[in-house]
């Protein structure tokens, strides 16, 4: 079991942003590395980096992002665009102080640093990307894609679509749901090969049905999840799902940019194990054309979704790595 994380020379604070407000934590001094988290989580997911970070000499900046945490919660449901989340992040660029920045996400915050990496250039020298690999803006819209792939059953992220349904699953057991989702997507408590998948949901049911129970991945201790149910019982889950609400509307605001590369140097790091890897392998295959900066791709053996906390030794080592290729 990992032990928790130090905490000494933890900045927290807020700044300003087109959110209203971002809630950050800060560790050490040198180029900044801002880090995105993903759902359903928050700056804590980050809490392994930030010390690694800042000892290898950067200034480390994990955040919550819009919806999430001590961060802002618009109310509308269009506020969590994709488009709106890069301004976020250059808005957060500005009030560090810094002109440019490393970014590098997990899930979700895979998606919004690619996207900050690729609309922004100028400002996103190198982009850093876990779990999620890039795959360019166009093709089908995602709504469509995401009813064919469910059949008989619904996807998870069709299952997230509709405003409050989602909410009444979770938030009545905030911590109880959490448990099981991570558990769902560990490499030592996701189910085995030929149990019901997880990220599907029987007509008519709830996706927590499809959860193991009773154990927690080795990964997070009871503080941990402590931690990540507080701030949701705090916020409720909306701000969060919003996220999956938006990404019709992302598909149209990026169609400009269909087919374009992330020019900049950057990293993949997935998970074996992982489904949001696995499903986007042609994805890992067209990177020479989609990032020709790309430094480096690695593929954790045993390893889940949950990549930077399942193994965070092994990522600090490779995020430390590349960071470093960067000043040479």
């Amino acid at each position: 079991m990992h032990q928790p994380a130090p905490s000494a020379h933890l900045r927290h604070r807020t700044v300003e942003a087109p959110a209203g407000r971002l809630h950050l934590v800060e560790q050490g001094t040198g180029p900044l590395v801002l880090l995105v988290h993903g759902f359903p989580e928050s700056w804590y997911s980050w809490r392994r980096q930030l010390p690694a970070l800042a000892a290898a000499g950067y200034r480390a900046v994990a955040f919550d992002v819009r919806g999430y945490g001590r961060s802002s919660r618009p109310a509308a449901t269009d506020a969590y665009r994709m488009l709106d989340l890069v301004e976020d992040n250059l808005a957060l660029v500005r009030a560090l102080g810094e002109e440019s920045a490393v970014i590098v996400g997990h899930d979700w915050g895979s998606g919004i640093a690619a996207a900050s990496a690729l609309l922004h250039p100028e400002v996103f020298r190198a982009v850093g990307l876990l779990s999620v690999p890039y795959a360019p803006p166009g093709g089908p819209r995602p709504s469509d894609v995401f009813a064919r792939l469910g059949g008989d059953q619904e996807f998870y992220v069709s299952y997230f679509q509709e405003a409050g349904r989602a909410e009444s699953e979770i938030e009545p057991d905030v911590r109880g749901w959490l448990a099981g989702f991570y558990a769902a997507m560990s490499a030592d408590t996701m189910p085995a090969h030929g149990e019901p998948d997880p990220h599907f949901v029987a007509r008519g049911g709830r996706l927590r049905d499809r959860f193991p129970g009773g154990t927690l991945p080795g990964w997070l201790t009871e503080e941990d999840l402590d931690v990540y149910a507080g701030e949701f019982e705090r916020t409720g889950m909306t701000g969060a799902l919003n996220r999956y609400r938006n990404m019709d509307r992302d598909w149209e605001d990026l169609a400009r940019y269909g087919g374009a590369p992330i020019e900049q140097p950057s990293l993949f790091i997935g998970g074996a194990l992982d489904a949001s890897t696995t499903w986007m392998a042609d994805a890992v295959d067209a990177f020479p054309a989609t990032l020709p900066g790309l430094v480096s791709s690695h593929l954790l053996d045993g390893c889940g979704h949950w990549i930077q906390q399942e193994r965070p030794e092994e990522v600090n080592r490779l995020l430390t790595a590349w960071l470093a290729s960067l000043r040479s």
